[in-house]
């Protein structure tokens, strides 16, 4: 099975794409190879500072999250991790930040 569109966008870091294709009415859940949209994210920025050695950064997690994307929506139909536990195990700090601060201002 091809790796669908709003995939693809994250994956490739087409964050402007990734905006339309959901402004047509993508779900933000999408699962796909058993990553949501948000693990992807996560999985597509740690591998790129792993791979470049550039700063980690969060644009497509941050994006996302506007978006509506919950991070503590488990993947595999709900039988996996979260996409926050998946940044958390693979160390990516600056995601759990931002997923910490999500939590902190959903529970107010």
């Amino acid at each position: 099975m091809e790796m669908p569109p709003t995939h693809l966008a994250v994956e490739q870091d087409r964050l402007e794409e990734l905006r339309d294709l959901l402004a047509a009415g993508a779900d933000i859940h999408e699962e796909y190879n058993g990553f949501t949209l948000l693990h992807r994210a996560v999985d597509g920025e740690i591998d790129g500072h792993i791979q470049t050695g550039e700063p980690l950064h969060v644009d497509a997690t941050c994006f996302l999250l506007s978006q509506g994307a919950d991070p503590t929506r488990r993947s595999h139909r709900g039988a996996g991790a979260s996409a926050h536990h998946m940044a958390f195990v693979s160390g990516h700090w600056l995601a759990d930040a931002l997923f910490e601060a999500w939590l902190a201002r959903r529970d107010v």
